[in-house]
């Protein structure tokens, strides 16, 4: 396994998770209290794939340091993203949102942060 490789598969994933993301967070900012939940779901296993990716790159070939940091980054978006859907999801109750802001805020900079350094590694 090459870093490279790890890290664009992750960014496309990523990519695409954040477009639900989207998705959701104008579903909630629209005034519903939560996403359907297919669309969480699909959102969430492609998070957690580009972050088991990534997570697999650090402990066995290693990372460059801002990819590393942008796992971090993400293992602790991961940490909202469990909390609002067994929090609030699953209870019928909405999200609150300034947990959505903080989740997407983490998500977006571990974003730029990865795809800087995947740009960088070309």
């Amino acid at each position: 396994m090459e870093p490279l490789r790890t890290m664009e598969t992750a960014v496309v994933l990523l990519a695409i998770a954040a477009l639900g993301g989207l998705v959701m967070a104008g579903i909630r900012f629209a005034g519903k209290p939560y996403p359907a939940t297919w669309l969480a779901m699909l959102h969430g296993f492609l998070s957690a794939a580009a972050v088991t990716l990534l997570v697999y790159a650090a402990a066995t070939v290693g990372l460059p340091s801002l990819a590393l940091a942008a796992t971090v980054l993400f293992v602790i978006a991961a940490g909202g993203g469990v909390l609002m859907n067994l929090g609030y999801h699953w209870k019928n109750l909405a999200l609150p949102k300034w947990l959505v802001v903080v989740h997407a805020g983490l998500a977006v900079v571990g974003f730029v942060l990865l795809l800087m350094d995947t740009l960088a590694a070309r």
